[in-house]
């Protein structure tokens, strides 16, 4: 018998990073802490018909009833996430049925065998210029996201751009960052915005135009820099996969996602007009989001119909349609959990009544600072505002009435402090966890969150320094026209 001194140590288990459902969670834990913390405060609101929303008035803030949340508050705020009649946070449930029509709408698709073979056609058509893709799709996501605030509809891409990627040679990462920093560096950049630049403007009470040229300065060179960075590190991958950040996922995103090499079938004159049907309906999905003022339930609807409707012309049948519809909705229902977890914590914050506070206390650290001084804090201030507010309308219907003022005193116009808050806001709203967007996209193409971290970490520095000293230059460039 073998003595307990002679038997041979274990291994100890490999210590790994929290998945995205545990960082969420302990992020709720962590903000009801600081509701029993930071005091509870409010401004005052008036209507405001330009908006159509309620907006705080500068000087209006008062402490009210605290409202500490507990341990029931922490329990509930996964459920409030996605449906809370009570709170003024916005809920996830239609932006979670939306992911869920995609998943089905898309595993009709990959039944009728489309997806692959088109991928694999496809390839063969660009082998040797696959990296030339990047740029593009960049640039149609900037595009939508510089011009109508492109963000929850993305999520629709990235079960589409993860296969072609893959099969491209690349990476799950690269797929992200194709299109999480492409839509993001647009919406840093907005230009015509409605939902960042034009109601910030509004409730900064200056037109939308006003600072054009310097946004547009911003847009391009983080861009430019952006594509570059996203570029070199998919080489790097196709040259030696080894190197991917996510390298230890590459067989199971493989297997997960389908690898176009294993295809063999033909490129059928009925697998192409299943994807003429599937390009059509994320175009009608665009077209209705840009032009139509749709919403998440209009956006779901084209995805079920063309379900069904793809399903009946790839003669899948009643049974096989069926199947694959609820399995492809079930293989998204993990994103769904985490974007009702994601508006969980927004949901606790708001009813500790912390977020004002917080807003209060921006004001009066920016009172008083010299011109470049001030808007760089104020860039900061926005920041960390838009970690606990990620919708950039709800931060800029909160901060804008209060802290674009404070720039008359500091004698920088308020349409430089639109460009602040329109740059953090971009800039956080490509990592922040509190962002439904973020988590469901890394969900999807199954990136780890850590992984998403180490990743964009580089392009976070580079794009911060970039925006401080365009702000800077924006000061003493107003100074010079003085």
């Amino acid at each position: 018998m073998t003595s307990p001194a002679a038997a041979p140590l274990e291994k100890p288990a490999r210590c790994h990073f929290p998945s995205a459902y545990t960082i969420l969670f302990a992020l709720i834990v962590i903000i009801a802490a600081l509701t029993w913390i930071i005091p509870a405060g409010q401004y005052q609101r008036v209507a405001s018909a330009l908006l159509g929303k309620d907006v705080p008035v500068a000087g209006s803030y008062a402490l009210t009833t605290a409202n500490p949340q507990g341990v029931l508050a922490v329990i509930l705020a996964p459920i409030a996430g996605f449906y809370n009649p009570v709170s003024n946070v916005a809920n996830a449930i239609d932006v979670a049925l939306f992911v869920l029509m995609i998943g089905g709408f898309i595993g009709v698709v990959t039944a009728t065998g489309a997806i692959d073979s088109g991928i694999k056609r496809a390839m063969a058509r660009l082998k040797g210029r696959e990296k030339w893709m990047i740029p593009f799709l960049m640039g149609l996501f900037a595009l939508g996201g510089t011009t109508e605030g492109m963000a929850e509809e993305t999520l629709a891409f990235y079960i589409l751009l993860t296969p072609v990627m893959i099969a491209a040679g690349y990476d799950a990462l690269t797929a992200v960052a194709v299109i999480l920093l492409g839509a993001g560096i647009g919406v840093l950049g907005s230009t015509v915005n409605a939902f960042s630049t034009v109601i910030a403007s509004n409730a900064a009470g200056v037109p939308f135009t006003d600072g054009l040229v310097l946004r547009l300065v911003i847009l391009a060179l983080s861009f430019a820099a952006t594509v570059a960075y996203v570029m070199s590190y998919a080489e790097r991958v196709k040259a030696d996969p080894s190197r991917s950040l996510v390298f230890d996922h590459k067989a199971a995103n493989e297997a997960h996602f389908g690898s176009a090499a294993a295809v063999t079938s033909e490129f059928t004159g009925l697998h192409k007009i299943v994807l003429l049907l599937f390009g059509t309906t994320f175009a009608v999905m665009i077209w209705g989001v840009s032009l139509g003022g749709w919403w998440m339930a209009e956006m779901s609807a084209p995805f079920l119909v063309a379900g069904i409707g793809i399903g009946l012309v790839g003669r899948l049948g009643e049974k096989r349609l069926i199947e694959a519809f609820v399995g492809g909705a079930r293989d998204l229902l993990g994103v769904a959990l985490i974007i009702g977890l994601a508006r969980g914590i927004v949901v606790v914050m708001d009813a500790g009544h912390m977020t004002d506070t917080i807003l209060h206390w921006a004001e009066s650290t920016v009172t008083g600072l010299k011109r470049i001084v001030f808007i760089n804090v104020m860039y900061w201030i926005e920041v960390v505002l838009s970690v606990f507010v990620p919708s950039t309308s709800g931060l800029a219907v909160l901060s804008m009435p209060i802290l674009a003022p404070v720039g008359d005193f500091a004698g920088v116009s308020r349409s430089l402090v639109v460009t602040a808050f329109q740059s953090a806001a971009g800039i956080v709203n490509l990592v922040t966890p509190t962002s439904a967007v973020v988590m469901g996209g890394l969900a999807i193409a199954r990136v780890p969150y850590e992984r998403w971290l180490r990743f964009v970490l580089p392009v976070l520095l580079g794009l911060t320094i970039l925006i401080m000293a365009a702000l800077s230059v924006g000061v003493l460039l107003e100074g010079a026209a003085r």
